[in-house]
């Protein structure tokens, strides 16, 4: 694709997934307990304690999948989906959207103990005019969730490891995902599919609530 292709490529995918998104989180915030619900999926400053364990999330995600990419001495600034934007590390979000619904997995799982009383509230900016409370998860529980995240990503998924094994853990997958799409873009593979693994608890959680 010449560069005018790939623009034109990019957003009319940005405009395919921005149309599914919202759909989307509606079904995964209905896995969610009742009261902790959001009305919506928000990025930058949420304001409810879902959205912003999400971010949060989504975040160490980013971390891992920038080492890895890294690692395999590839550029993160340059990627082929998101756009090249000053300081926007690309290929990192590209890459990161192999693992995101993995994310979901995790945050939904590890809410469903959760109350209201489990956040605090803040008033903080919400823009240059105006000031809004925004929840967080208590320090307490975030250092328990920042734990279990780790162990998450030690956790170990079906899907045969370069060298040998029958089985990975994810951290050890993003790893090899972002090694064999170096491989492929210094032509020393023909293809390159990545290798993607499936949400166990959301999906068993979504059977149980459609029951």
């Amino acid at each position: 694709l010449d560069s005018v292709d790939l623009e034109s490529f990019r957003k009319r995918l940005s405009g395919i997934e921005g149309k599914f998104t919202q759909h989307y989180f509606k079904q995964i915030f209905g896995l969610l307990p009742e009261k902790l619900r959001p009305e919506r999926r928000r990025k930058f400053k949420a304001y409810d304690g879902v959205n912003n364990l999400l971010n949060l999330a989504y975040e160490v995600l980013s971390w891992k999948v920038h080492r890895a990419v890294v690692k395999a001495k590839l550029e993160p600034y340059l990627g082929f989906l998101h756009s090249v934007q000053y300081g926007k590390p690309s290929l990192v979000c590209d890459l990161q959207e192999l693992y995101r619904h993995l994310m979901d997995d995790f945050v939904v799982g590890f809410s469903q103990s959760f109350n209201l009383k489990d956040f605090i509230s803040k008033e903080e900016s919400v823009s240059r005019s105006r000031r809004g409370k925004r929840q967080y998860l208590k320090d307490s529980e975030t250092r328990r969730m920042m734990g279990e995240l780790d162990g998450f990503f030690l956790s170990r998924v079906e899907i045969p490891a370069m060298r040998h094994g029958k089985s990975q853990a994810i951290e050890t997958l993003i790893k090899e995902e972002a090694l064999l799409l170096a491989k492929y873009i210094r032509d020393e593979r023909k293809t390159w599919i990545p290798r993607i693994t499936r949400c166990s608890l959301t999906r068993n959680l979504f059977y149980e609530k459609h029951s």
